[in-house]
């Protein structure tokens, strides 16, 4: 593998650097190509599933990101009058996993983390201001090409640049699905939500017809979400006002809560036709797009990192054919398409619920599932990407 050509990876996020750490992991050679001067200090993504850790304490970084980060063991949701819905304790996970909690800890985090422990390996590189234009799959190595011209060779090339891949279009993939015509508006505060609100989990959805929303406790600040009609206008989104009416909904007679952060985006729906064009290949945000609600899109885009590490590793050694790319896309984009993308959309509609009949559809099931450890085991394997993970790996 010395003399190979390193496999090259467009994008320094999470995905991109968990890839680079799995595949030096495997003795592999690595190329990053980031756009940006640096590593990227943006909050972003902000929830750490139990598998995904457990994958991520396998390279190496889930202690530090532990300790930089906050342990979320109890997921909760809430109506807008404060009464519990339901509440599980993600404990009771700790037979199939090695990390029985959520963590809730900023994705930049985890970029520098493993940018520290990679930065000086053998086989590793990583240019910056290296925004990459075009790609090209000559059939036995690959090309990036950069928006100077600069063509950097390599044996494979792993596009994990987000949303609007360069990579996904130099591929000729399109990207399907829909755009919710609501925006999503994140705030964050210093208040501390829970002392005011007695029993508050760190993990917390509401459940309103009106305006559902949910609060994320990250260190230091707590996250706050809101949807947003589309008719309002970004210069009434900005404003003080704004902010202050949004938060006022929490909890009656409160709304002097201090902005540190404040987040406006389009939420989408897609999935690439294929995550694959000959070596020209597709992670995380390049592949799928989802809304946040139930935080699957981050942790999805590191099970696609280590699924695709896995079966170039075993071409490059010479154990398989390029057939294992294939089922790579069959087993990501298949879980994607049947469990990541039907449960985020199913998230915004039990919390948006319209009619009385399907609120009271939504408090009964997640009561009846709540009530019964069982039926409550049964659930956290879903919403913590456990049954997704075991899915994937059926799938031929």
């Amino acid at each position: 593998m010395a003399d190979m050509k390193p496999v090259l990876i467009v994008g320094a996020g999470p995905v991109g650097m968990v890839a680079a750490a799995a595949l030096l992991r495997e003795g592999i050679p690595v190329t990053v190509l980031e756009a940006g001067p640096t590593i990227s200090d943006e909050m972003r993504a902000s929830t750490f599933h139990a598998p995904t850790l457990d994958m991520l304490d396998d390279l190496g970084a889930a202690k530090d990101m532990i300790r930089q980060g906050l342990k979320g063991p109890i997921l909760q949701y809430r109506q807008r009058d404060q009464a519990v819905i339901a509440q599980f304790d993600f404990g009771i996970l700790a037979d199939v996993t090695r990390h029985p909690f959520r963590l809730q800890c900023e994705q930049f985090k985890l970029t520098r983390i493993l940018y520290d422990l990679l930065r000086d390996k053998p086989g590793f590189s990583i240019r910056f201001d290296a925004q990459v234009a075009d790609a090209v799959d000559h059939g036995d190595h690959v090309e990036a090409v950069l928006e100077d011209g600069t063509r950097i060779a390599g044996s494979y090339l792993i596009g994990a640049d987000g949303a609007r891949s360069a990579v996904r279009k130099a591929a000729g993939i399109a990207f399907e699905g829909f755009t919710w015509p609501e925006r999503f508006l994140v705030l964050s505060t210093e208040f501390d939500f829970a002392s005011i609100i007695p029993n508050l989990a760190d993990v917390t959805y509401y459940a309103d017809p009106e305006e559902w929303f949910f609060l994320l406790r990250v260190p230091g600040v707590w996250r706050c979400m809101f949807p947003v009609a589309p008719e309002v206008t970004d210069e009434e989104i900005e404003t003080d006002d704004f902010a202050r009416a949004r938060f006022a909904r929490i909890l009656a007679g409160r709304d002097d809560y201090p902005v540190r952060h404040r987040t406006l985006y389009r939420v989408h729906q897609r999935v690439a036709e294929t995550f694959r064009k000959g070596r020209l290949l597709l992670a995380g945000d390049a592949a799928h797009i989802n809304n946040p609600l139930g935080g699957m899109g981050l942790n999805g885009g590191v099970h696609d990192a280590v699924n695709l590490v896995e079966k170039l590793a075993r071409i490059i050694r010479g154990e398989a054919g390029e057939a294992e790319l294939d089922r790579y896309v069959r087993q990501r984009r298949g879980i994607t398409v049947e469990h990541v993308q039907r449960q985020t959309i199913q998230n915004k509609k039990n919390l948006e619920a319209k009619t009385p009949e399907d609120q009271a559809d939504f408090r009964d099931r997640m009561a009846e599932a709540a009530s019964d450890p069982a039926k409550a085991h049964a659930y956290l394997l879903g919403v913590s990407m456990i049954n997704s993970l075991k899915r994937a790996a059926e799938i031929g």
